[in-house]
């Protein structure tokens, strides 16, 4: 391996972003904050480390497995670089913010780092941008937050998209009620994950046949919205598992008053990464694009510090993916300025809205010049002409 293949190494899911993406996606991050900005939600900027303790406590736990961790040569105590961004919004919000009013509409935009890829997203550091509604129990909030994300999308030019809405607090909620044991819902919980129905039907004998029956309706009632909320209806659920589908019902009817040509779809038995959610979440998706645009949903602030816990929901974008779901931009039309150029003259260029590259040499033919470095036009004689 040469000496320069050795410098460009780099290591598992990590990357260089080149011209154009990476400013691409600055951009369109700016743009993502600005169209949150819109709706009233103020940015905030966490740190990139924190003290582990702080960081994986509570809720937060569930991310535990994807931290980095490194120890602070200042205070000598353990510190984990953010793998998420959504709990450390929280954080502030219970603690820096803890006395402004609530409900408290924040956003952010950064770069987290993961200890591991998966099979849909490989990279281990990729750029998130994402709001939180926090101190609201009510379902208008939910319904918010997926309005923001679709119409936030959509402002960047993202067509076709879809939401998919998950309850992964209904299978527990109806075990529970049932008493079902520990190590049963465990299976249970591995079979729905897989979407293995006769894995289902085989704990019927730890389940009893009834309650083996409505799991397995459930497993099959993932689809079309309206659909889906049809057969959940006719479900005769115990109290808490009802609640946590009247809470479904309302968002569903909500989002639709203001996007009632969204698709939506529902997953009543998903909860994989949705570890610390605590209702109603959601995955955003677009025609085809491979992966999730973003991820969502309700859970408590506040509860990884300490603090009293808060009702709150948000959603978090994925840039990498998001690029690949943005309309292919036109090309920047650059403007080489020969050597010599007046300073007055580029400067007057560039607040017209031309991004000017300027020539160095004074023997350099202007023509050459302007097509080795990319430039689309040329100044010459104070005209400008396209190459």
């Amino acid at each position: 391996m040469s000496e320069y293949s050795d410098k460009a190494l780099l290591p598992a899911g990590m990357c260089d972003v080149l011209p154009p993406d990476a400013e691409i996606e600055a951009k369109a991050t700016e743009s993502l904050v600005e169209a949150f900005s819109r709706h009233g939600y103020e940015r905030v900027k966490p740190p990139l480390i924190e003290f582990e303790e702080s960081l994986l406590a509570g809720s937060s736990s569930a991310m535990a497995e994807h931290t980095f961790r490194l120890m602070d040569p200042i205070s000598q105590r353990m510190m984990g670089v953010r793998p998420d961004m959504t709990l450390q919004v929280a954080r502030i919000a219970t603690t820096r913010l803890k006395n402004e009013p609530r409900p408290l509409r924040l956003c952010y935009g950064g770069q987290i780092l993961r200890v591991r890829g998966t099979q849909l997203r490989p990279e281990r550091q990729f750029g998130q941008v994402g709001a939180e509604l926090i101190g609201s129990a009510e379902p208008a909030a939910d319904a918010e937050v997926v309005r923001l994300a679709v119409e936030s999308m959509q402002f960047l030019g993202i067509d076709n998209i879809s939401v998919d809405l998950a309850l992964p607090t209904l299978v527990p909620a109806i075990t529970q009620a049932h008493g079902v044991a520990d190590e049963v819902s465990a299976l249970l919980r591995e079979a729905l994950n897989r979407k293995d129905a006769a894995a289902v039907e085989a704990l019927s004998g730890k389940l009893g046949k009834d309650l083996a029956n409505m799991f397995t309706t459930l497993l099959a009632a993932a689809g079309p919205a309206e659909a889906t909320l049809g057969i959940l209806e006719k479900l005769d659920l115990p109290e808490a598992a009802a609640a946590e589908r009247a809470q479904l019902v309302s968002v569903v009817e909500i989002i639709r008053r203001g996007a009632p040509s969204l698709t939506l779809t529902i997953d009543p038995v998903e909860s994989r990464g949705f570890e610390y959610h605590t209702g109603v979440t959601f995955s955003f998706f677009a025609e085809g694009v491979r992966g999730e645009l973003g991820s969502g949903g309700r859970y408590l602030a506040g509860a990884n510090n300490g603090e009293k816990e808060e009702p709150a929901t948000g959603m978090t974008l994925f840039m990498d993916t998001v690029l690949r779901a943005i309309p292919a931009s036109v090309p920047a039309k650059r403007l080489f300025l020969p050597f010599g150029t007046a300073i007055e003259k580029g400067r007057s260029l560039r607040d017209q809205g031309w991004i000017t590259v300027e020539g160095l040499d004074s023997g350099e033919d202007a023509g050459e010049g302007a097509r080795h470095l990319g430039c689309s036009h040329l100044l010459t004689n104070g005209e400008i002409r396209e190459i």
